[in-house]
């Protein structure tokens, strides 16, 4: 099940999940050209519906010195820039009713944070932008819940809303994802994603550098896949160990297109 409109939101088989992919933040002016070309090349070729992703700047993070951005209409253009050149539409995270309002006249999806997937003025102001809304499933969250923050979106009159499952806090420093919750989220009739690479984080860390578990990604895709995700969230970075936000989790650009082989395989035996 896709949203009911997104513009350059190509399908060509109904039946083929979509992917949400990029680099975790928009670090400089050719890294994001670089990993969306090379992503929308792959997708073209295996007939996957492909939404860049990249956040604008980095709201939530442990510590005051971690990088949060290069500036955000310089982001944000560079985020618009990359649409318009390969005609596929763009994703950025929103964390409060201004930005939804400035974020809403550069990219087609606007993503609700899942720390903020309860924020009744973020999501109405969401909302009515009438762009498509992904809503990430706090880690807080139960599935079950999620029906309450997609009627806010539907309140407004918007009825392009996803949402995405990210893991479920485990402890103080580790995720789970249960993959009941697919299934029981695609009961309120919107796609559902599983956000593969956020799902492996490891938070919390006492140096205050978020970790996480790469080498499950595949594993991780795999089973989304099975349970019956739409789509799929993945960043992916050309140096993991370079990037500025998320590399302890995010998947080598160079591996995305064996895995997203395999996924499509999986996709066609269900």
């Amino acid at each position: 099940m896709l949203p009911l409109y997104i513009p350059h939101f190509t399908v060509k088989d109904p039946n083929m999940f979509f992917l949400i992919a990029g680099p975790c933040v928009v670090e400089n002016d050719s890294m994001s050209m670089e990993v969306a070309s090379h992503i929308k090349m792959i997708c073209d070729r295996l007939n996957i519906p492909y939404i860049f992703k990249s956040s604008y700047k980095k709201a939530n993070r442990s510590r005051g010195d971690s990088f949060t951005g290069i500036g955000n209409e310089k982001a944000m253009n560079i985020i618009s820039e990359v649409g318009k050149q390969l005609h596929i539409p763009t994703l950025t995270d929103v964390h409060s009713e201004e930005e939804a309002g400035f974020a809403s006249a550069y990219v087609d999806v606007l993503q609700i944070p899942a720390f903020l997937c309860r924020q009744t003025e973020l999501l109405l102001a969401a909302g009515r932008t009438k762009k498509v809304i992904n809503i990430k499933k706090g880690q807080f969250s139960s599935p079950e819940s999620m029906r309450f923050a997609v009627e806010k979106i539907l309140s407004t009159g918007n009825v392009n809303v996803m949402l995405t499952e990210r893991g479920t806090t485990f402890g103080y420093q580790d995720l789970i994802v249960d993959m009941r919750s697919i299934p029981e989220m695609k009961k309120f009739q919107v796609p559902v994603i599983l956000d593969v690479t956020h799902s492996l984080q490891q938070p919390n860390q006492s140096e205050g550098v978020t970790g996480g578990k790469p080498e499950l990604i595949e594993t991780l895709a795999k089973a989304g896949i099975a349970a019956g995700a739409d789509g799929l969230f993945i960043e992916t970075h050309p140096h993991p160990a370079m990037a500025k936000s998320d590399g302890a989790n995010m998947l080598k650009l160079e591996l995305l297109e064996e895995l997203l082989i395999k996924l499509v395989r999986i996709r066609k035996a269900l």
